[in-house]
């Protein structure tokens, strides 16, 4: 099994890498025509430059990880570290904790050099990051306040069934899906705020002519927010929060600024589209089903005396089969199913953008607003005006905007 473990990392490896090539190799010469009014050759060059600075780092810290994956595998890390953590405490549940959180800080702390450094030398080169140290600490406080806060009871509920229930990747499921439910509708009044600042948007014509949209839409709109984005970037975006009927819409400081009134309907038209189109209920619906399946395969890795979980036990080197291992184990072993799953998932999603960008065209009565705040975007961004397909196929789930710009073309 370990064979075949390492084998699948090291494809997926190598694809991310063909990729990556592939894509800097796609990068247009010359300004596509539909941006010749947002971009010259000098801003072109910066684009090009900005996506070699990004991916260059993208391969060092990729090759970083599995590098050392594959020592802390060989030199029997995983076995080792589950000792440690089981002489720390009597409790399975508590050492499953430890466990699992040594691991999770261990990955925060080499990934923090590579933040830091898109953060403070990447996007502040590019005139993106709009971040201060103090903010950027703060976050990462937060950060690992709010993982302890939720990530611990979750983790615990979630081992203590794998430990004591029968049928337990049935329970589990259902009290991870209630939880992330639960989530998801107070995230934006608890867990955002935390973040970022959310103003009511002040009365005037913009605000009655988004209300409007709504209206117009069916789309039970409660709240209109302003988002204070230019806190930490330069780059702009918009986006509904809300389950049920209690749908709020938050516009990034920075995408009322660049956007004129028109294109910043054609973007909530576009949001809006999604929950008129299904598309909410739809990823939802298919994302439960998906946790259903990996709980399930789940406890087949991590059953005491199945012979799946013994050979993948041995394949890391880990004498005692666990749950929280085991959890761990398998998320490598899943690795590359996850990678297809997520393949298929962006081809739907892009289906998806076209969909809501139709509604968006079709509602407002012209896609052209639409289709210039989408030039707006890429040419500010500095995103790659026409990737690779293998990049777009394996990682985008938008399409890329030559796409979009010839779909919402009048027919």
């Amino acid at each position: 099994m370990s064979v075949i473990i390492v084998s699948g990392i090291f494809i997926l490896w190598n694809l991310e890498f063909a990729a990556t090539l592939l894509n800097l190799k796609a990068f247009p010469t010359e300004v596509p025509k539909p941006l010749t009014s947002l971009m010259d050759e000098e801003k072109l060059a910066k684009a090009r430059d900005y996506l070699h600075a990004n991916s260059r780092v993208d391969l060092i810290q990729s090759t970083l990880s599995l590098a050392l994956l594959l020592a802390f595998w060989s030199l029997g890390g995983f076995g080792w570290l589950d000792a440690l953590a089981r002489s720390l405490t009597e409790s399975l549940v508590g050492a499953g904790l430890i466990f699992l959180s040594l691991l999770l800080l261990g990955q925060s702390l080499v990934a923090l050099p590579f933040t830091v450094y898109d953060t403070f030398v990447i996007e502040q080169k590019f005139g993106f990051n709009r971040s201060t140290a103090a903010t950027f600490v703060m976050d990462r406080l937060k950060g690992l306040l709010l993982g302890g806060l939720i990530g611990l009871p979750i983790g615990a509920a979630v081992l203590w069934i794998f430990g004591n229930v029968p049928n337990a990747w049935l329970w589990a499921w259902i009290t991870v899906t209630a939880f992330q439910l639960v989530l998801t509708y107070l995230a934006p009044s608890l867990i955002m705020p935390l973040f970022n600042k959310f103003t009511p948007m002040p009365e005037g014509e913009l605000k009655q002519r988004i209300e409007a949209l709504g209206v117009k839409c069916g789309f039970p709109l409660t709240g209109v927010f302003m988002m204070d984005g230019s806190k930490r970037s330069t780059k702009a975006n918009a986006f509904f929060t809300g389950l049920g009927k209690q749908k709020k819409i938050a516009l990034f400081d920075t995408l009322v600024e660049k956007s004129t009134q028109p294109e910043l309907l054609g973007v909530l038209a576009h949001e809006i589209g999604h929950f008129r189109c299904g598309h909410i209920k739809q990823r939802l619906a298919v994302g439960i089903l998906q946790t259903a399946v990996i709980f399930f395969l789940l406890g087949l890795a991590t059953d005491p005396h199945g012979s799946f979980s013994r050979l993948l036990f041995d394949a890391f080197g880990v004498p005692i089969i666990s749950p929280h291992v085991g959890l761990v184990l398998f998320s490598i072993l899943l690795e590359p199913v996850s990678k297809i799953l997520a393949i298929l998932a962006n081809a739907w999603s892009r289906r998806h953008e076209f969909e809501a960008d139709a509604y968006a065209a079709t509602v407002t009565g012209d896609g052209a607003p639409l289709a210039q705040a989408l030039k707006k975007m890429t040419a500010d961004h500095l995103s790659h005006p026409s990737p690779a397909a293998l990049r777009v196929w394996l990682d985008y789930s938008h399409p890329p905007l030559i796409q979009r710009l010839q779909a919402l073309e009048p027919k």
